[in-house]
């Protein structure tokens, strides 16, 4: 327990640290740390694999075609997600980030109601309606949908969804993600560099560095959060989870100066509402209902 409670929390604060670490290269555009960070993650994982002798379980986690288009549509929306993440960090939108990430969860369940026809007890229905609320409640205010929030939790609940599908270990599943679109992004930074449009190169030295390791940032997460999930209660990992965005929050006020107005925190309130009260249904649930499933919610992220 105590080593599986460290695990996750290392593993969520991880996450919830990568608008720092994404603000190093806010003088590059999205697309070209998502590419970097693409290749990156595919050289190290890729390494581990070596290392660990495992290149034939590689291959043999997609035997057929159908597997195949579930890894393919995996990689694709944990793009997207990665891409979306990244660009609202650089355009000074951490905040909408967090409400994002606090709003996976629920709509991981809503997706499994929908698709896997799950049953939820009243109390899971209520948070849910108490997140809408939220989510009105800002748009009302601002007169805009919070697209960057809703956008990310829904990318991330559908790649969730396809990972229940696939079912593979964490860095199996990192490896065939970045096999389907290394590809392409490498091909992209070949020409912005033979266009002279690419930044990374006029990096500081150590930044230069700290953008090689966006590999081992998105790698060692997945790790530390599947050694959790191998020691902990569901339960408990759906607590912990929380931390991720609540650092980002905290950064987003305190480091980046987005400043949490009263609309924020009417909207953000009644979405910590609907958490805690679908966190205790979930608990106090019989044998047979839903539970909320950390796997669907995980984050490296972005």
């Amino acid at each position: 327990m105590k080593q599986g409670v460290l695990y996750g929390i290392i593993a969520y604060f991880a996450w919830g640290l990568l608008p720092v670490y994404w603000k190093l290269f806010q003088s590059m555009g999205a697309w070209e740390i998502l590419a970097h960070r693409i290749v990156w993650s595919l050289i190290f994982v890729l390494i581990m694999i070596v290392i660990t002798k495992r290149w034939r379980k590689l291959w043999e986690a997609a035997p057929g075609l159908k597997m195949k288009g579930a890894l393919l549509l995996c990689s694709l929306l944990i793009s997207a997600n990665w891409l979306l993440y990244i660009w609202a960090v650089n355009s000074n939108q951490v905040m909408e980030t967090s409400l994002g990430y606090y709003m996976n969860p629920l709509i991981s369940v809503l997706l499994g109601v929908v698709f896997l026809k799950e049953k939820l007890r009243l109390g899971q229905w209520v948070a849910l309606g108490m997140a809408a609320l939220g989510v009105l409640y800002i748009t009302l205010m601002y007169g805009q949908m919070p697209w960057v929030a809703l956008s990310l939790a829904m990318t991330f609940a559908f790649y969730g969804l396809a990972k229940k599908v696939v079912n593979l270990e964490a860095m199996i599943g990192l490896a065939w993600e970045t096999i389907f679109v290394a590809p392409i992004a490498l091909i992209y930074l070949i020409m912005l560099q033979v266009n002279g449009t690419g930044t990374a190169i006029e990096l500081e030295g150590w930044k230069l560095a700290m953008l090689a390791l966006a590999g081992v940032g998105t790698a060692m997460p997945l790790y530390w959060f599947a050694q959790a999930t191998k020691r902990l209660p569901l339960s408990t990992l759906g607590f912990i989870q929380y931390l991720s965005p609540t650092i980002q929050l905290l950064s987003a006020v305190f480091l980046f100066g987005e400043k949490f107005t009263t609309t924020h925190l009417v909207s953000f309130s009644l979405i910590w509402g609907a958490l805690l009260v679908f966190t205790i249904s979930s608990m106090r649930k019989k044998t047979g209902s839903v539970q909320m499933n950390p796997e669907v919610a995980i984050k490296k992220q972005a």
